[in-house]
């Protein structure tokens, strides 16, 4: 994980104008985390929905290979919305939650644990 993730920011599941990530610094409660959960949820549902498409071009014998670079464009750009969730999701589970870490750093215990 980064520095700039590890002080509680959340990569957000779109970049800026400029191509650069978002992150998001707060408690995952604010409308901001609510609409970035809902792009989320899109963007998975979108990828489950490309993967049932393609499994059935796969099988049709008259797909062109227009079809196909058009396919495989659209799945590159959803494996590339995929990672980023998983990755904005890793680097959350990766840092305890702050009440638990609050917890182990008045037991000595260091927060990194």
């Amino acid at each position: 994980m980064s520095q700039a993730t590890g002080g509680g920011a959340r990569l957000l599941p779109w970049v800026s104008p400029e191509g650069k990530p978002c992150y998001l610094f707060g408690d995952g409660a604010g409308c901001v985390s609510r609409a970035a959960d809902n792009v989320e949820r899109v963007q998975l549902g979108m990828a489950a929905d490309l993967l049932d498409h393609v499994t059935d071009m796969l099988s049709d014998g008259y797909v062109t290979p227009e079809q196909l670079r058009f396919v495989a464009a659209r799945m590159s750009e959803a494996l590339r919305d995929v990672h980023r969730i998983a990755q904005s999701r890793g680097e959350r589970l990766a840092r305890p939650a702050p009440v638990e870490r609050a917890g182990r750093e008045e037991r000595g215990v260091s927060p990194e644990c």
